[in-house]
């Protein structure tokens, strides 16, 4: 169930019943709300922090990649955080009551429905007592509305494309649906997370946040390489090896262990197959890469195709993957005194 100002969300009005009612009813209800615009302009307003590695050693953080998810405990993690999130949309669950944190990077509407449930796993602990703040920033107006009637919405016309808007929309209903109670507090998405250049071509304001965990403030945030640990490229790799390993399918990645604060990355295989993709992808322009190899090639960051190439780099010098996974065992690291991570 969806709670905006105290309030149970409902799309259903006296004209309109609820087998009339779209997929799409919630998410339109919702990204108009009065609440929730004006929370969106006032997200808008923050300045973006750019987040170092060696700016804070006394905080603790933990960092999310795509289709990752952590829930991380305020007593021994001060921050929790993803970035790079242009058709993706960042999803924070906090239980008011503990402070239990889950922050999820998520890129597809098919881990909605798993990945909920493994974000909820450890921040409801009661039944469905828990009253529970939602946030969602990411994702951007990469989508084309052809209306049947002119200028106005006519959501049962309305032919929706890309990628952004059928994620956000499926998080919302799937939200809604569940028994809990999610008090959706920010929804940066989509128009309100968009800004146009001069000809017109649409750009994500946002690409990341931070989530202070003892408050559950959120401020709009950017990672640089040494903040986003450990085991960047692995973790990176896993993101696209894991569409071939049917144990993920519909799930998001497991990654950080909310009891011991360690990072334990589960084995993932790479394929001859995946690898002779990677071989001639290698050759292409940094243009023809990110056509071939973005969902958005207009929005990414200015380092998006030196990553992917990093990521190209190591599997090409380590085509076995066992040798990165030793006698099929995760890599586990652990946090160290100045607030970075060493191998176990």
């Amino acid at each position: 169930m969806i709670v905006v100002g105290g309030l149970p969300f409902s799309t259903d009005s006296p004209s309109s019943s609820s087998s009339q009612s779209s997929e799409s009813d919630t998410l339109f209800g919702l990204i108009e709300h009065p609440i929730l615009v004006s929370a969106s302009r006032s997200f808008k307003c923050m300045q973006e922090r750019k987040v170092s590695a060696f700016d804070d050693s006394a905080s603790k953080y933990v960092y999310i990649f795509q289709r990752e998810y952590a829930t991380v405990d305020p007593a021994i993690v001060h921050y929790v955080g993803t970035d790079e999130a242009t058709t993706c949309v960042g999803l924070v669950i906090r239980n008011r009551r503990n402070g239990m944190t889950s922050v999820a990077h998520m890129d597809s509407p098919t881990i909605v429905d798993i990945g909920l449930t493994q974000m909820l796993s450890l921040v409801v602990d009661h039944g469905f007592d828990a009253e529970l703040d939602v946030h969602l920033i990411g994702g951007f107006d990469d989508v084309t509305l052809n209306h049947a009637n002119g200028s106005t919405i006519s959501q049962s016309h309305a032919k929706l494309d890309g990628y952004s808007f059928p994620l956000c929309a499926k998080i919302l209903n799937t939200l809604q649906r569940r028994q809990e109670k999610f008090h959706i507090q920010t929804l940066f998405v989509l128009g309100h997370n968009t800004k146009r250049d001069s000809q017109g071509n649409a750009y994500p304001i946002f690409t990341g946040f931070l989530v202070e965990t003892s408050t559950g403030s959120l401020i709009p945030a950017s990672f640089d390489r040494t903040s986003r640990c450990p085991d960047e490229i692995v973790r990176r790799i896993r993101v696209t090896t894991c569409y071939e390993d049917a144990s993920w399918n519909g799930k998001l990645l497991e990654t950080y262990d909310t009891q011991t604060d360690r990072f334990v990355i589960a084995p993932c295989r790479w394929s001859l197959h995946q690898l002779r993709i990677i071989m001639t992808l290698q050759h292409l322009s940094d243009a023809e890469i990110l056509l071939t190899c973005s969902t958005s090639p207009s929005a990414e960051a200015s380092d998006f195709v030196e990553t992917l190439r990093r990521q190209w780099n190591y599997l090409i010098k380590q085509p076995e993957w066992r040798e990165t996974f030793h006698k099929k065992q995760a890599r586990v690291f652990e946090r160290t005194a100045d607030g970075g991570w060493k191998r176990c």
